[in-house]
């Protein structure tokens, strides 16, 4: 049996297709968002945001060009460390609450593990494309 999620008004829902149709399982996979949480900082060791958003590409770009008043405008952060990628808006804003109640110290560990030299991934050309798909 195939399973699918599909999004919808009432957020994501499992679908169950025994026998789909190719355009039905593409119809379905494309009409799927993707959510993000990510941690952007003001240099090494200093300040940490941590958000969520649907469109990280645009929203990378709000924080670097401070279109919006706000923490990261007021202390300048703004370097891309750290992001999740998930298919599910309920397990990304549960992830992005559970990391923000974590200790510095860990959220420091978790950017270390994943980006040693603490590069900004948005200047990286292939960061987006290579992306990590989390299920929850």
């Amino acid at each position: 049996m195939l399973k699918i999620w599909k999004s919808g008004l009432t957020g994501v829902q499992l679908v169950k297709n025994k026998f789909p149709r190719k355009w039905e399982s593409n119809q379905l996979i494309s009409i799927m968002r993707n959510y993000f949480i990510y941690i952007l900082a003001s240099k090494k060791n200093g300040t940490l945001y941590i958000g969520f958003t649907n469109n990280l590409k645009r929203r990378i770009s709000e924080h670097k060009n401070k279109v919006l008043d706000g923490f990261t405008k007021k202390y300048n952060v703004r370097l891309l460390v750290y992001y999740e990628k998930h298919i599910a808006e309920q397990a990304a804003m549960k992830r992005e609450k559970q990391i923000k109640k974590w200790e510095r110290q860990w959220k420091l560990e978790l950017i270390e593990k994943n980006n040693p030299n603490r590069k900004d991934l948005s200047n990286e050309s292939s960061s987006f494309e290579n992306l990590k798909i989390l299920y929850g």
